[in-house]
């Protein structure tokens, strides 16, 4: 960039954009047949993860306005599809659940970023979506998912102390035909510390125990 000196500010109005980054994971639930519409959200922002919008498309989800926010509309069987999570890392985990319900094998590729995270993501979506029910297999840099008809839940899993990996089992959670116990769920507070409240809000259900505190 070359930028020229001496200029001046001027004041002026601003509505700052909602983050495509959360709310990829009310996408998602909204995609797994749970009618969840979402504001201030731009079809044309630049935000890396708005690339959530075009991965479910492919997957059969129908992006359309609603009530001045936008709701996705699933198909009868969601598709499998190739995710490239190069550019948008911190998404791969929920996608990975929307694929773990789609029909036949999704593969996601150039994610080797997702290991150094605040966890090792991809093992964590592995090991716990495969507690669900899910078929996952671990690679190098990605994941091979393939599709199932449903998520069993009446297990315990962990969040890995990760942030997002604890929001994708409470996606995950609301599609499981029994309920999930989630240890370490406290941990959503590091980039969406009102995540369960509009969870409960959406009507999601959940009991907290304070357990060996």
């Amino acid at each position: 960039f070359i930028i020229r000196g001496n200029q001046t500010y001027k004041s002026r109005d601003y509505r700052v954009e909602g983050d495509y980054s959360q709310s990829a994971f009310f996408f998602c639930a909204d995609a797994l047949s749970n009618e969840v519409i979402l504001n201030d959200l731009k079809l044309d922002s630049l935000q890396g993860d708005k690339e959530v919008i075009d991965i479910l498309a492919r997957m059969g989800v129908t992006i359309s306005n609603k009530n001045n926010g936008i709701i996705g509309t699933a198909d009868e069987k969601l598709k499998a599809t190739i995710i490239d999570g190069s550019q948008c890392p911190d998404i791969i985990p929920v996608v990975s659940l929307v694929a773990a319900l789609g029909a036949g094998k999704t593969e996601i590729i150039n994610a080797g970023r997702l290991r150094i995270k605040e966890c090792d993501r991809l093992a964590a979506v592995t090991s716990e979506l495969n507690k669900l029910g899910a078929k996952i297999t671990e690679k190098e840099d990605g994941l091979i998912i393939q599709g199932v008809k449903a998520l069993k839940g009446g297990v315990e899993v962990w969040s890995h102390k990760d942030h997002r990996i604890a929001m994708t089992m409470a996606i995950a959670a609301t599609v499981c035909k029994e309920p999930v116990i989630l240890r370490d769920y406290e941990c959503v507070s590091k980039s969406y510390p009102q995540f369960w409240d509009d969870y409960k809000n959406l009507g999601g259900v959940f009991d907290e125990w304070n357990v060996g505190k």
